[in-house]
């Protein structure tokens, strides 16, 4: 039996080397809280007992964090928004450890990704780093929206066929250029 521990986090260390996926809030739910602290690029935080709020107009990669937004409605660029996180939704996070799995909503054609010990990882999944990470969510972006990385490939409905590659490249380490030639004519 394996033990894991994981790492406590709080105002003393969330913005060191962690990833995190904020819900984004209405300003009106910290009408009458306190701006606790505020960083050189001008995000704002709030800490609470139970986690923070953070008031900014960049997500993403932020400094050596990870920190992705669920937004209440399409993200908007550069328009400040308000972000809660529990602090139990702060993981460890470095560029080269094998923290992150993928999953793929087929109707939104959106792929996302999370931290291996997050409660969304219910299933036996392949854990990649980040940069592996980033390039098969590319990938399966360039499957959902081209269609010249079918060209040479055979199959017989392409929307079940895309289906079916991202099912291999989220479900397997292996390359893209792996699995087509698989489906060569």
């Amino acid at each position: 039996m394996t033990i894991v521990v994981t790492k406590i986090y709080s105002k003393n260390n969330f913005h060191k080397h962690t990833f995190c996926i904020w819900k984004e809030i209405l300003f009106t739910k910290i009408n009458d809280l306190k701006i606790s602290y505020t960083s050189q690029s001008g995000s704002q935080y709030i800490f609470t007992a139970e986690g923070l709020y953070r008031i900014s107009n960049h997500w993403g990669r932020v400094a050596n964090c990870h920190w992705r937004l669920i937004p209440l409605d399409q993200f908007k660029s550069q328009a400040k928004i308000v972000g809660f996180a529990n602090w139990s939704d702060f993981y460890s996070n470095d560029d080269t450890s094998k923290l992150f799995f993928i999953e793929v909503n087929f109707e939104k054609q959106e792929a996302s990704f999370y931290h291996k010990l997050s409660a969304d990882n219910k299933q036996n999944v392949v854990i990649r780093n980040a940069k592996e990470t980033a390039k098969t969510i590319r990938t399966i972006k360039q499957v959902f929206t081209e269609t010249d990385w079918a060209k040479h490939l055979n199959y017989n409905d392409l929307d079940s066929f895309r289906k079916e590659i991202i099912i291999e490249l989220v479900n397997s380490e292996r390359s893209f250029l792996e699995i087509k030639k698989a489906y060569l004519k």
